[in-house]
């Protein structure tokens, strides 16, 4: 699952991010890296942009980057432990 396909008010952990190069580390640099915390608070009326807070800060990321993101549901790495 991608953080594109995360319900509002749900919280998220970022398995992977996909894609190279600068795109990355675009996504990297925003505080958006493996093991993070993501929760979803908004979604545009045509779903661009998604509004996360994430660190303790409030982003707003473009659905093609958040397509990017993989995540898995909130604990669920604690599970596989």
């Amino acid at each position: 699952m991608t953080l594109r396909d995360v319900r509002i008010g749900d919280t998220v952990t970022v398995k992977k991010i996909n894609g190279g190069g600068p795109i990355k580390r675009r996504i990297m640099d925003m505080g958006i890296t493996k093991g993070i915390s993501i929760y979803v608070r908004k979604v545009a009326p045509l779903g661009d942009p998604v509004e996360i807070t994430v660190r303790g800060y409030e982003l707003s990321l473009r659905k093609e980057d958040a397509e990017k993101i993989d995540v898995e549901p909130a604990g669920a790495a604690d599970a596989d432990k």
